[in-house]
């Protein structure tokens, strides 16, 4: 396997997404820094490990040394308080953006997600620059990001691959991820992707698979190379004989951010 970077740091290493891409990353880089809340067992001689809270700017600027790429998929993962989405993923956000300024890294590849355009229909049919659309206060912190993500670049020349993850599970699970689904392989390959090109300026993508009923169009980022291979079609037959099909107006079907767009405020409850 080639090697492309000599070190790649990993946040939010220990969660689901992390998990899986831990090992494909650190056949990847000759070293790979793990970061976490809590301190996290290494597996390998070429792991190193950053503990640390993203709203702690010291640690995320010691974190960022000597790296040749982030790889950011730490910080509040679903709606959440404004307080809790303001220190994971609006200033842990910041942090991490401005660490790589300070240390010269040259790409950050980021889980935004598809509740940054959840207020979409399903009829929609996206483009990667279409307009933002939030379905919650998680969606509101990944469009910052996004924006962030392109003022780093316009600015500082930062570069920068915003992956707006769809549902990344091992299967789909319900009716909405048929549209949505992004399986591991495909993430890992996109990710792979996003490390290879040489050029990426400020670059948007869907992340899904390729799936039938998708209504994310992915044309205009072809320079990326992205070919996903799975298929949500193939878990149909599952979800027929396990999961109701909810009505096709039933708003966590209808909107493109499922029940996020559903659910009430949250601050609310």
């Amino acid at each position: 396997m080639a090697i492309l970077c000599n070190r790649i740091l990993l946040t939010g290493a220990a969660g689901g997404l992390g998990t899986q891409l831990r090992p494909f990353l650190r056949e990847r880089c000759n070293h790979l820094r793990l970061s976490h809340l809590r301190p996290i067992e290494l597996a390998d001689p070429s792991e190193e490990m950053a503990t640390l809270d993203l709203a702690d700017f010291s640690k995320v600027l010691e974190a960022t040394r000597d790296v040749d790429a982030i790889i950011h998929m730490g910080g509040i993962s679903k709606e959440n308080t404004f307080e809790s989405i303001l220190q994971g993923n609006i200033r842990g956000m910041y942090n991490i953006y401005e660490a790589a300024r300070l240390n010269n890294v040259k790409r950050i590849i980021w889980g935004s997600s598809v509740h940054a355009v959840g207020y979409h229909k399903r009829t929609d049919v996206l483009q990667t620059d279409c307009v933002t659309r939030p379905d919650s206060l998680y969606g509101v912190s990944k469009v910052f990001g996004e924006g962030l993500a392109q003022y780093y670049f316009d600015k500082f020349g930062i570069e920068s691959v915003t992956i707006r993850i769809g549902s990344s599970f091992p299967e789909p699970s319900d009716w909405r991820m048929l549209s949505t689904w992004l399986s591991y392989n495909d993430l890992k390959h996109l990710i792979e992707r996003c490390l290879i090109v040489p050029k990426v300026d400020h670059t948007i993508v869907f992340g899904c698979s390729n799936n039938d009923q998708s209504f994310w169009d992915n044309s205009k980022v072809g320079y990326l190379g992205y070919k996903p291979k799975d298929n949500a079609e193939d878990f149909r037959p599952n979800l027929e004989s396990s999961v109701t099909k909810p009505p096709y107006d039933d708003t966590v079907i209808s909107y493109q951010g499922g029940a996020f767009v559903a659910a009430g405020h949250f601050e609310d409850k």
